[in-house]
């Protein structure tokens, strides 16, 4: 049974249309890599999913909570926005800015969603924080703060922030897009290590060996569509839509 479904899912912004008709469903457990040419409207499929964008018209529904539309000229209604507000508890995401609070301690920067959103206890929060941390490397980095570390420690302390809120989904968006090429192992190992602990995640990306041979399955995405769902072999080895192999043929290496 899927934890993600999709359902003709449409955006545009000032009459342009970014996703014309996406749908698709996620299993629980999998990791789902994303990929396409610059403005086919991965992020914004990423954000619809996290609440961020409200979707023109279509349906989510994640773990049992439903956004639903039927047309951008009605207006959102309070079940929606209530809906949406239940979501996000739900869907962590992670962008390529690591957005940290830099007069906050990276202990401080896991704790604080806890603490104000779910009404957790200082104590309870700092505890599972320093667990998160500890998860993703940070063991000894609680009490620093975010200028003092590394693209990759920062970005590692991202998902441990997202992680605090125990969300049933993680996204990513480009996670990797803004560090330098040596520190981009440490965050991708993060998001292998989370996938055997059977974490849903679905990553925006152009770490396309990631991609590869992380994935459970790649999504091919092109002017705003889903164009072909395969398994990472099948996806750059031998795609089967045009659009697909005219994308990964750009790419020096991947079909090889």
């Amino acid at each position: 049974m899927a934890l993600i479904a999709v359902r003709d899912l449409r955006k545009s912004f000032d009459d342009e249309e970014v996703l014309g008709g996406v749908s698709i469903d996620i299993r629980e457990g999998d990791l789902v890599s994303i990929i396409g040419p610059s403005g086919c409207g991965k992020s914004t499929f990423l954000r619809c999913l996290n609440g961020l964008e409200i979707l023109d018209s279509g349906s989510i529904t994640i773990d049992g909570v439903t956004l639903s539309r039927t047309s951008p000229d009605e207006k959102p209604s309070r079940a929606l926005m209530e809906a949406t507000h239940e979501l996000r508890r739900e869907v962590g995401i992670v962008f390529q800015g690591f957005n940290l609070f830099p007069h906050k301690t990276v202990l401080e920067n896991v704790m604080l969603a806890p603490v104000v959103v779910k009404g957790e206890s200082p104590e309870k929060a700092e505890t599972e924080a320093l667990r998160l941390l500890g998860k993703v490397g940070l063991e000894g980095y609680a009490h620093r703060y975010p200028v003092t570390l590394s693209g990759g420690q920062a970005q590692r302390a991202a998902i441990a922030r997202a992680l605090a809120m125990s969300p049933k989904v993680m996204l990513y968006d480009e996670p990797t897009s803004a560090l330098d090429p040596e520190l981009v192992g440490e965050v991708l190992q993060v998001m292998r290590d989370l996938d055997a602990e059977g974490m849903t995640q679905v990553i925006v990306t152009h770490e396309m060996r990631f991609a590869r041979e992380a994935s459970d399955y790649v999504v091919f995405m092109d002017k705003g569509e889903i164009v072909e769902v395969a398994d990472g072999d099948e996806m750059f080895t031998s795609p089967r839509n045009e659009r697909t192999r005219d994308f990964l043929r750009h790419l020096v290496g991947v079909l090889s």
